[in-house]
């Protein structure tokens, strides 16, 4: 199979050429719609050292069966609506957290767009899970 690809990029090489440019430019898109991704560790280090704030976008239900220590509770569609109440936070970094790092990079953008310092947790709570991070219910 790999050689039927081998044979088909080399004999159509602008059209394999303009697919990886075509690729790249995707990645590149997604990569840059939210701001700032963030590991867990580099979450971790921002909110021990008080230069930011966690706000968990996940509804309120799954924010009762789990979430991050210190987190704020602001569901995704009420995110933009309820800006007011972190304009206390301004000077710091809002870190967005959603269930698998889908939607928070949207909401970042809408964030950036509106003067706050936005980022988000890449992968989501379930990246936290999966470094065996604790959870406060």
């Amino acid at each position: 199979m790999v050689d039927h690809l081998i044979a088909f990029a080399t004999a159509h090489y602008l059209l394999a050429g303009a697919f990886v440019i075509l690729l790249a430019l995707l990645i590149a898109h997604e990569l840059s719609r939210g701001g700032r991704s963030l590991s867990t560790s580099e979450l971790t280090a921002l909110v021990n050292k008080d230069e930011a704030v966690v706000v968990d976008i996940r509804p309120a239900k799954d924010f009762a069966a789990g979430h991050i220590v210190g987190a704020l509770n602001i569901p995704q569609d009420k995110l933009i609506a309820r800006l007011a109440e972190l304009e206390k936070y301004k000077a710091k970094t809002i870190i967005l957290v959603d269930a698998q790092g889908q939607h928070a990079g949207t909401h970042a953008r809408e964030m950036l767009k509106t003067g706050f310092i936005a980022a988000k947790l890449s992968g989501g709570i379930s990246s936290w899970r999966g470094d065996n991070l604790p959870l406060v219910k």
